[in-house]
C-alpha cells in the first residue's frame, strides 16, 4: 500500500488541528489547544488510483518557517496551507510559507484551504484577493472545520494528485 506524509501548514489559531480531526475522526471541539512541535494522525484515503495511507503532520502554527519547520517539511510528498478567512494577514502568511518551502523543498503538490466559511460574514479577505491568487497558482477551496464543509473533498484531491504517477508518494 502507498503513503505519503503531508503536513499542515499555516498561522498560529488558523484551525489546521480541528481540520485534521474533522478529517480523520469526524469530530469538531471549541475549545482552542495550541499545537506544540507535531502531532501526527493517519487516514487510509480511497483515490481512483487505489489506497493511500495519509500520515498527516498537524505543524504548530507559524507565520515563517524556520529551521524545525523545515525539518518537520523533509520527506513530504505534499501539503495543506491553511488560512483564516477572518483575519486577512493568515491569507498573506500562508502564502509566504507556500513560497519558502517551495524555496527550500522545490514544487509540491498542495491544498490551499480558506477556512471557518461558516463566519463569512466576518471575513476580512475580498473576492478579489482569492481571484489573485487563484490567478497566481493558490487555487483557496472556502472550507468550515467546525461543520466538515469542503475539508473532506479538498483533502481527498490532495491524495488523488498524490497517487499520479509523477508525485512522491511510497
Amino acid at each position: 500500500m502507498r503513503s505519503a506524509k503531508i503536513c499542515m501548514l499555516g498561522d498560529f489559531a488558523v484551525g489546521k488541528t480541528s481540520t485534521v480531526v474533522r478529517f480523520v475522526k469526524n469530530e469538531f471541539s471549541d475549545k482552542y489547544l495550541t499545537t506544540v512541535g507535531v502531532k501526527i494522525d493517519t487516514k487510509l484515503v480511497e483515490t481512483p488510483s487505489g489506497p493511500l495511507k495519509l500520515i498527516i503532520w498537524d505543524v504548530a502554527g507559524t507565520d515563517q518557517l524556520g529551521g524545525i519547520e523545515f525539518a518537520y517539511l523533509r520527506g513530504s510528498a505534499g501539503y495543506i496551507l491553511v488560512a483564516d478567512g477572518t483575519r486577512k494577514t493568515t491569507v498573506d502568511n500562508a502564502l509566504r510559507l507556500k513560497t519558502d518551502a517551495a524555496a527550500r523543498y522545490g514544487a509540491k503538490p498542495f491544498v490551499a484551504l480558506l477556512n471557518k466559511s461558516d463566519l463569512s460574514s466576518q471575513w476580512e479577505i475580498e473576492q478579489d484577493a482569492i481571484d489573485t491568487s487563484r490567478a497566481a497558482g493558490v487555487n483557496w477551496i472556502e472550507c468550515s472545520a467546525k461543520f466538515g464543509t469542503g475539508v473532506g473533498r479538498a483533502i481527498e484531491a490532495l491524495a488523488a494528485r498524490l497517487m499520479e504517477p509523477d508525485t512522491e508518494a511510497t
